[in-house]
């Protein structure tokens, strides 16, 4: 999950700097989704291991 974060990313900035700002902008917004569903699975992984 993290990874795909991380891919899509590197795609937003590649896509603003050759000028794409639509892609760029949502390249970004994907990234941003995927890092809070990351960041969410995680918390959760970490609550249900301690119980």
């Amino acid at each position: 999950m993290l990874h795909y974060a991380v891919v899509f990313f590197v795609i937003a900035i590649i896509a603003a700097v050759l000028g794409f700002s639509g892609i760029a902008g949502a390249a970004s917004n994907i990234a941003w989704i995927l890092f809070v569903i990351f960041l969410v699975l995680g918390v959760v992984s970490l609550i249900r291991r301690r119980t």
